[in-house]
C-alpha cells in the first residue's frame, strides 16, 4: 500500500508551503492538497512558491482539488453554480497546470451545495458540463478528475457513493472516477465496504479517516485495515490518501503497528 499526506489536513501547525516538508522529512514521498489559494485563479508568484515548495520537499503532488469556495463558510465546490461556470473553467486550466508540473493524478471536483434559488437539475447539468470540462482537461496530462461524496453539510447534495456514481455515469467520461472517503460515506450512513464491492471499477482515489471524530485509524471504529485490503483485492493500486485530523502525539504511529496496512 502507498500513502500521499493530505497536507491541507494533516499539519495544521505549520504554514501551509512548510507542509511539504514536513510530509517528506514524515518518510512519505508524496502529497495531496485542496485548493492551497484564496482565489480560484492566483497570481503567478503565489502558483509558483506552492510548485517550489512542493518540488524543493521532494515529493510529487499525487492529488490536487479544484476551487471549492469559500469551505470556512460551508461551500463545497462551484462547479454546479452557472452563475461560476466561467470560474471554474478558469480554476481547471490553473489546477491542470500546476498538476502538469509536479506529476499530478487526480484532481478531485466537488460538486457544490445545492442553492435554493435555483432547480437542482440546472445545478446538475451546469455540474455535468463542468465535469466533462474537467475530466478531459485532466486526461490531456495523463490523470483523472475526481467526485466526492462528502459529509458534514447538508446542501450538499452527492452523500453516498451510489450518488456519486450517477453523476459519474450522467458525464460518462473514462477519465472521471469516484473518490471514495471511507469516513465521509460511513458519516452518512454509507456502508464502505458495501461501496467498495459495487463499485469497484469506478475508484479512481481513496482517502482514509476514522469515524467518529476524523482522527487517525485507530481513534474510531472503521475497521481501516480490512477495508484498505478489500479496496486492494478489489484491484485498486493508486496511493491512499491519509486525509485525517491528528489527534495523538504520532499521528502516523498506526502505520507500524501489528495488524496496519503497510
Amino acid at each position: 500500500m502507498r500513502y500521499t499526506v493530505n497536507c491541507s489536513i494533516v499539519f495544521p501547525d505549520l504554514p501551509l508551503l512548510d507542509r511539504p516538508a514536513a510530509a517528506a522529512a514524515a518518510g512519505f514521498d508524496a502529497v495531496e492538497f485542496w485548493w492551497p489559494f484564496a482565489d480560484s485563479v492566483p497570481g503567478d508568484h503565489e502558483v509558483d512558491a506552492f510548485v517550489t515548495a512542493v518540488a524543493d520537499a521532494g515529493v510529487t503532488l499525487t492529488g490536487l482539488n479544484f476551487t471549492a469556495g469559500d469551505m470556512p463558510a460551508g461551500e463545497r465546490g462551484i462547479l454546479s453554480d452557472p452563475d461560476r461556470a466561467s470560474e471554474f473553467a478558469d480554476n481547471v486550466a490553473v489546477a491542470v497546470g500546476i498538476g502538469e508540473r509536479l506529476g499530478t493524478l487526480g484532481f478531485n471536483a466537488l460538486h457544490g451545495n445545492r442553492r435554493d434559488d435555483l432547480d437542482p437539475r440546472v445545478q446538475d447539468e451546469t455540474a455535468v458540463r463542468s465535469l466533462a470540462l474537467a475530466s478531459d482537461a485532466a486526461a490531456r496530462i495523463g490523470a483523472v478528475a475526481l467526485l466526492e461524496p462528502v459529509s458534514g453539510v447538508d446542501a450538499y447534495p452527492l452523500k453516498t457513493a451510489d450518488d456519486a456514481v450517477a453523476m459519474l455515469d450522467r458525464v460518462g467520461s473514462p477519465h472521471l472516477r469516484l473518490l471514495l472517503d471511507v469516513y465521509h460515506l460511513a458519516v452518512n450512513g454509507d456502508d464502505p465496504a458495501a461501496a467498495i464491492d459495487r463499485h469497484a471499477d469506478r475508484i479512481g482515489h481513496v482517502q482514509i479517516a476514522d469515524a467518529p471524530g476524523r482522527g487517525e485509524p485507530g481513534t474510531g471504529d472503521l475497521p481501516i485495515a480490512d477495508l484498505l485490503a478489500r479496496v486492494a483485492a478489489a484491484g485498486y493500486d493508486g496511493p491512499v490518501s491519509l486525509e485525517y485530523k491528528p489527534v495523538t502525539a504520532d499521528p502516523f504511529g498506526w502505520l507500524t503497528r501489528e495488524g496496519a496496512p503497510a
